[in-house]
Parts: structure tokens; sequence; C-alpha cells
């Protein structure tokens, strides 16, 4: 998957960019941990069931020069794919990643994006 500047969970509606604000310390202070390349990466259970270790996740990563990002949902492995939006039994999944997304853009990472 390639960075972009806008970017759309499958299944949701919403198009999501960086604020154009953000700084590095930002990032840090929203849970955003710095790769070997220099890229931010957050990666956030979405189970809220402590017994569950194969539960989804959502993994955000911003480059390096602040201006793109990735956004998927994940099996607990990251190999696969999940559609949340699309499956009725995933909406407490759904209910924790928006909670995620909405506390992002309230404090300055992430805006709604203008279609």
């Amino acid at each position: 998957m390639a960075f972009e500047k806008k970017v759309t969970l499958k299944g949701s509606g919403k198009t999501l960019q960086l604020n154009e604000q953000v700084k590095r310390y930002t990032l840090r202070d929203n849970g955003f941990e710095e790769t070997k390349n220099g890229n931010y990466q957050l990666v956030r259970d979405l189970d809220t069931s402590v017994l569950h270790k194969q539960g989804i996740k959502v993994k955000i990563v911003v480059a390096s020069d602040l201006k793109t990002l990735k956004v998927s949902t994940t099996t607990s492995n990251g190999l696969q794919t999940v559609d949340v939006y699309g499956k009725e039994t995933m909406s407490a999944a759904k209910e924790q990643l928006e909670y995620i997304l909405e506390s992002l853009a309230e404090n300055g990472v992430l805006t709604q994006a203008a279609e």
C-alpha cells in the first residue's frame, strides 16, 4: 500500500488526510512511534477484550515528510485486510475505530478531507 494524501477505509464514506499543521511532536504525543525509515506508525487494537490476542488492528503510518499517510485495518498478524464497516458483527470494532480516528482529529493529527 502506497502513501497517499487522502485515504478512505473500505466501506467508510469518510476521506481522511493529515492536518496541515501536524508536527512530529504532535504525532509522538498521540502514541505514534518513529520507525527505522523515519516514518511514524500507530498500531491500536480494535478488540476491547483483553482475552483476544487475534483481534483486529488499525495501523496508521505517516510518511517522514508529514504530507502523506496510509491507514488500514488488518488481522492481528497484519497479513490480511479486514473490512470493519462491511459486517454487522464488527460493530464493536467499528465503534472503537471511529473513537480512535475522532480522537486523532481532535488532537490535530487528522482532518476530514473535502470531497
